[in-house]
């Protein structure tokens, strides 16, 4: 537990580069398995890559500001939400895939956030 709370932030941006790279270039695959369109799924993949550019930025610091740390925080906060209310909103046109995937990804973020957020001082001053 003590390594991955060194490394939440390496976690997170390697997490989200993988995620983005892998949307992007399986984008109509995805679509196709998820029943959503191309352009969502592609959307999502851009989100992921911006995201872990961001975390990546802070991953390779020393010194963090706190601020920058608490943006990072509130934005998995939000991804978290968007995931989760965009499966409830496709349900009845996206596959169980595709749910799954938005579920999935919005625990994964929620649980980011938390870790962040409780790890916050720590991150600063590492």
């Amino acid at each position: 537990m003590m390594a991955l709370q060194k490394n939440v932030l390496w976690v997170d941006c390697i997490g989200a580069g993988i995620a983005g790279v892998a949307m992007l270039m399986l984008a109509g695959w995805l679509s196709r398995l998820y029943l959503l369109p191309v352009e969502f799924v592609m959307g999502l993949g851009v989100v992921n890559l911006i995201y872990g550019a961001y975390s990546f930025s802070l991953a390779v610091r020393r010194k963090r500001p706190k601020g920058l740390i608490v943006l990072l925080v509130v934005a998995n906060g939000c991804w978290a939400v968007f995931c989760v209310v965009a499966a409830v909103l496709v349900v009845g046109q996206a596959s169980l895939f595709g749910i799954a995937h938005l579920v999935g990804e919005g625990l994964y973020v929620g649980w980011l956030a938390w870790m962040e957020w409780r790890l916050r001082e720590r991150l600063v001053g590492e």
